[in-house]
């Protein structure tokens, strides 16, 4: 059995339907799309997407100062900048 990982769920036929109204309907929440009663997509809006996007690249830039955070150090003299 496939794992749903959205609250809300659509057929890929009513999707086609209503998309407007469904879309609408979310509330920016995801809704997974199912073809067959499985999990083939997820719908989001744009600011959900961003908002995805934007944690990613927290989580890719802590994981940037974790691993940097030890050195090598570079020792620069403020006249020289």
């Amino acid at each position: 059995m496939d794992t749903i990982l959205a609250n809300a769920t659509v057929s890929v036929t009513e999707l086609k339907r209503n998309f407007s109204s469904i879309l609408r309907a979310a509330d920016d929440q995801p809704i997974a799309v199912l073809n067959h009663n499985r999990p083939e997509a997820y719908l989001l809006s744009a600011a959900h997407y961003e908002r995805l996007m934007a944690y990613l690249e927290d989580l890719e830039d802590a994981r940037l100062v974790r691993e940097r955070q030890d050195g090598p150090f570079v020792e620069v003299a403020l006249d020289e900048l």
